[in-house]
């Protein structure tokens, strides 16, 4: 375990014995466990016919063409008592081997593993620590919880996971969660090489009824090593509104910044809008339109050869059919349109387009 998490254990042990919180060992015999999974697989075809089978490099789910993969499957454990919890799942498929490229080979199957405690009797306050999903942006690696097939630009390029101690509270009516967080950076289980000092980040999440969500979640640190130093400040901010029993829009926006390395008191900028429409026509079949830009000059997360940097607009449409409570069938077509010609074609040239179709399968269990 990292040095910047033991600290944080080390930390709280003040917070267990104070007054609100029992010296009473937790009772597990009245412990949940549960065991589940998640399996989805896809075909996508990108009508561009590209020489290797793979999507663009800033796409990181579903990035396989033309040949019938898996893009997560997932076994995950759940222990939960009065006052512990654990979570622990292992999982394979392309989604795994693109974000976890960066990890040493025994980690990159580590979906997820943290264990928690509740450091008071009076409020939902909660310290945990581990491989955690990150507490950034309205996706997750679990392709049906999202309103769309394929990942937004924005969730593919900001953290799907995070390593560190995460500090949260609930309200009592459920209305407020805020917590705070120690990581080890920018989608990381291990540091980078060199780097000695951790991240911060925040999440604050509002519903005030089932009808309105809004969240504001950051990052602030440095994701090189200590002798090449770059401050990186992020924010995501999005609002989940339904309109009414069909309809729902969700709108959100990433901006980040990072010290340039050649004069630090300047800032490289990228920033992504995401705006989605979803509409439910019954309890088995709904409908979902998304457009989206993303816009990073100075290839801070999306590394291009062109002058100009990246700059996307995307748009999507897709449907989705519920065949039983545990198995989701779906079918998408998207248009990314680019300020340069950057998508492969199949001899080789280069488009500023690239329309692609997407078929998944989900099962969940």
């Amino acid at each position: 375990m990292n040095k910047s998490i033991i600290h944080c254990c080390a930390l709280a042990l003040p917070l267990l014995a104070s007054d609100g919180y029992s010296e009473e060992l937790p009772d597990f015999s009245a412990a949940e466990f549960k065991v589940g999974g998640y399996l989805e697989s896809y075909y996508s075809k990108d009508f561009n016919d590209p020489a290797v089978q793979k999507r663009p490099a800033f796409i990181y789910s579903y990035n396989q063409d033309d040949s019938l993969q898996i893009n997560l499957a997932l076994i995950k454990a759940d222990i939960t008592a009065s006052h512990f919890r654990a979570h622990l799942g292992v999982a394979s498929g392309t989604y795994m081997k693109a974000n976890y490229a960066a990890e040493n080979r025994t980690l990159q199957h580590l979906y997820e593993a943290n264990v928690g405690v509740k450091l008071s009797d009076e409020q939902d306050i909660w310290l945990d620590v581990g491989v955690m999903p990150s507490h950034i942006g309205f996706e997750s690696a679990i392709g049906a919880d999202n309103w769309t097939l394929t990942r937004s630009m924005m969730a593919d390029n900001s953290p799907y996971f995070e390593t560190g101690a995460r500090l949260s509270y609930t309200s009592t009516d459920g209305k407020w969660y805020v917590s705070g967080l120690l990581v080890n950076g920018w989608q990381r289980i291990h540091r980078p090489d060199g780097n000695t000092t951790p991240s911060l980040g925040h999440q604050i999440t509002y519903r005030p009824s089932d009808r309105l969500t809004i969240n504001s979640s950051s990052f602030i640190g440095n994701d090189k090593s200590d002798a090449d130093r770059q401050m990186r400040y992020f924010h995501n901010l999005y609002a989940q509104v339904k309109l009414d029993d069909n309809w729902a829009v969700l709108a959100g926006l990433d901006v980040g910044a990072e010290q340039r390395l050649d004069d630090r008191g300047r800032y490289n900028v990228w920033y992504s809008p995401n705006l989605i429409f979803r509409y439910r026509y019954s309890d088995q079949l709904s409908l979902a339109v998304r457009a989206e830009y993303y816009q990073d000059k100075k290839g801070v997360i999306v590394s291009t050869d062109i002058p100009n940097g990246f700059r996307t607009q995307g748009y999507s449409v897709n449907m989705d059919y519920q065949l039983y409570p545990s198995i989701l069938l779906r079918a998408e077509l998207r248009q990314f349109i680019s300020k340069d010609r950057i998508f492969l074609k199949d001899d080789n040239d280069f488009s500023s387009r690239s329309l692609m179709a997407t078929t998944s399968l989900s099962v969940s269990f």
